[in-house]
């Protein structure tokens, strides 16, 4: 490899750090702040870098909220699909679902607390509808699970899947409004009480 190269491939990997920093630096100021009031400059500020360095990496706040919650979310399907590929049961399936969900909230924090806190007014732009489709599909996720989980009888069949869809959902996602990594209980285990404390409630009555 020439020396040129080397030094070519150094600084586009230096610069994909330096941009990976700034979007973590962005995504907490954005979560603790709030998208809408947060300015470029403070972003900046929290960066330690002038405001106009910032656009050298990215040309708009909304770009940096957008590669935040798509990365997030990108990786959160991922997650999912390789669960749903995996050709367990419906229980089995909730239990590894409930657990990707919470090592999103460990690996994305603050990107979780964007997605609850402002994706209902960004979802308004076109460049966000990508939002919209993963609302739908979430529902759909999960409203089926249920479904297949009743159709098997491992949950019970007089509960509204809606509402149990609802729960579920908020029960998860609050999570990551007090979440912190390297905590005395990690992602999974916290997923493991939560799914103890929810299976019993939705789990079915063994056939006598």
């Amino acid at each position: 490899m020439s020396p040129r190269r080397r030094d070519t491939e150094g600084t586009a990997a230096a610069r994909a750090e330096r941009r990976a920093g700034l979007l973590a630096t962005a995504a907490e100021v954005f979560a603790s702040q709030g998208y809408a009031a947060t300015t470029i400059r403070q972003v900046a500020d929290a960066a330690g870098i002038l405001g106009g360095s910032l656009y050298y990496h990215f040309d708009s706040k909304e770009a940096m909220v957008d590669e935040i919650l798509s990365t997030f979310l990108d990786e959160m399907w991922a997650a999912y699909d390789r669960v749903l590929e995996s050709g367990l049961g419906a229980r089995e399936t909730l239990e590894a679902i409930v657990v990707e969900s919470f090592r999103s909230i460990d690996r994305h924090r603050p990107a979780v607390v964007i997605y609850q806190n402002e994706s209902r007014h960004l979802a308004a732009s076109e460049r966000f509808a990508y939002l919209r489709d993963s609302w739908r599909r979430f529902e759909e996720l999960w409203t089926g699970l249920l479904e297949r989980g009743v159709d098997e009888g491992v949950f019970r069949a007089d509960l509204d899947l809606n509402l149990i869809y609802r729960f579920i959902r908020d029960t998860v996602w609050v999570a990551a409004n007090w979440y912190r990594p390297g905590g005395r209980l990690s992602a999974e285990d916290i997923a493991k009480q939560y799914l103890a404390m929810v299976l019993e409630g939705i789990q079915s009555e063994p056939a006598s």
